[in-house]
């Protein structure tokens, strides 16, 4: 079996992967690692879940801190681009702890919150910067930052990106970055787009994939349970008193949904939070805080949190409602089922959504089992 002292990483990394309670590397490590360090592009397709982000962040850290070169003021050497505020955030998370033992600065850029933190960050420029699109745009029409010097570009759940309507931003910032770079992109799925845009950014790029295209984590027992929509919330409750004290994620369609979810728990007892757009970035932090910490046991999301939440012990994958984008039901679903754990799908299924239900089961080429309400 390959281990991470056999990909060629140096000591310092290796140190911090066993502070990190890492054994041994994933597929998509073993796959994507060797190239990378080489200096080689790299596509992959790979769900959330499965060790990419050390994938990437692992080669980057030790291409950097082999030149030792300083970053000038307002530039970075490496770009990392994710399509949200969460995934941006524990990407960041990573490269800090990856790199604990090597000196490398690293910085968070994301909207929601004030510029002038960000500001004074980019100001004395950084080896590795983590950025939504939207914000890093918002900092390069400041005249805050210059891509210039990247060596590494990085586009992760480029398909998420596509889905939030972040291709044309995405461009724009790969005209700012230097021709000769290395260039990792990661993907999910590869829909014809993603497929468009990966052929203008990479050159000759090793093809990793440790999964099929659009399957759903191996591990996660999946059930669909149909219910009049009015029936839901308590159908819900059914499910929520069965469940034990597991992690849950429940997922609505619409803000507001998730509001009206966590309204009716609360008034039933069950500690829950919500998490969606509309929410500020410090509530967004606290619910997951306290989702990460157990004291909420449910949280309930959109699809925004569908590829940016990374805890680790979810049991149960609740779909209050079944998404409209089939795609999204694979992310979903693979918030549980992690680091090797099992974990639990469930789908409430109202009429209307049979429509829904029938994509999703064409896209995933399997029939997901029916199961009897609470």
């Amino acid at each position: 079996m390959t281990s991470f002292s056999d990909l060629g990483l140096n000591a310092a990394l290796l140190k911090a992967v066993t502070s990190e309670g890492y054994t041994m590397p994933t597929p998509i490590q073993t796959q994507a690692i060797p190239p990378a360090l080489t200096g080689r592009d790299v596509q992959g397709i790979a769900q959330t879940g499965t060790g990419k982000t050390a994938a990437f962040a692992l080669p980057i850290l030790q291409r950097l801190g082999a030149s030792r070169a300083r970053p000038a003021p307002k530039t970075c050497r490496a770009l990392v681009l994710a399509p949200t505020r969460e995934l941006a955030s524990q990407i960041a998370e990573s490269f800090r702890a990856y790199g604990r033992h090597t000196g490398l600065t690293v910085a968070l850029v994301f909207g929601g919150v004030p510029k002038p933190r960000q500001t004074r960050q980019l100001a004395a420029g950084v080896d590795v910067l983590v950025a939504t699109p939207g914000r890093l745009l918002d900092h390069l029409n400041d005249r805050a930052v210059r891509l210039d010097t990247v060596e590494v570009l990085v586009l992760d759940e480029a398909d998420h990106m596509l889905d939030l309507g972040f291709i044309i931003p995405i461009r724009k910032i790969a005209a700012l970055v230097p021709a000769k770079r290395q260039t990792l992109l990661f993907t999910a799925t590869m829909p014809p787009e993603i497929a468009k845009l990966a052929g203008g950014l990479l050159r000759d790029p090793v093809h990793v994939a440790v999964v099929q295209v659009a399957t759903t984590a191996e591990r996660v027992t999946q059930h669909v349970v149909f219910v009049d929509t009015a029936a839901k919330r308590a159908a819900l409750r059914g499910l929520l008193g069965k469940n034990g004290q597991g992690r849950t994620l429940v997922f609505t369609r619409t803000k507001h949904g998730a509001d009206r979810v966590v309204k009716y728990l609360d008034e039933y007892g069950v500690p829950s939070a919500a998490i969606h757009g509309n929410k500020s970035q410090g509530q967004r932090e606290r619910a997951l805080a306290g989702f990460r910490a157990g004291t909420t046991r449910v949280l309930v999301a959109t699809d925004i949190a569908a590829r940016g939440i990374d805890v680790d012990d979810v049991t149960h994958v609740i779909n209050f409602d079944l998404p409209n984008v089939p795609e999204s039901y694979v992310h979903r679903i693979g918030r549980t089922a992690r680091a090797g754990a099992s974990g639990v799908a469930i789908s409430l299924c109202g009429p209307d959504e049979r429509p829904f239900l029938r994509d999703i089961e064409k896209l995933i080429r399997a029939k997901v089992p029916v199961m009897a309400a609470a």
